[in-house]
């Protein structure tokens, strides 16, 4: 019995268009203390899946839902800050 063989061409698979461009990855950059503290966030929250939150389970999801609000306000404000050129200069 012969078998069939579908055959890809590996390099298509690593072509530079699939590449992050320099822009993109400053993004990433930029927004990467808000997606840390999502992740303490979600951290804070598997934690109590398979019980109830105890007061420190509690303060922990507080923290660290503070810390991502504070981390979305700075971006913004960042993103602002570079979006609006400055008046009066």
């Amino acid at each position: 019995m012969d078998h069939i063989v579908t055959v890809q061409d590996a390099v298509t698979a690593f072509a530079d268009f699939m590449e992050p461009t320099n822009g993109e990855l400053d993004a990433i950059e930029a927004e990467m203390p808000l997606i840390l503290a999502d992740v303490d966030l979600i951290d804070a929250h598997i934690i109590t899946l398979d019980r109830l939150p105890n007061e420190l389970d509690t303060r922990r999801i507080r923290r660290a839902r503070n810390r991502v609000l504070s981390e979305r306000r700075a971006l913004a404000n960042r993103a602002a800050g570079v979006a609006l050129p400055e008046v009066g200069a």
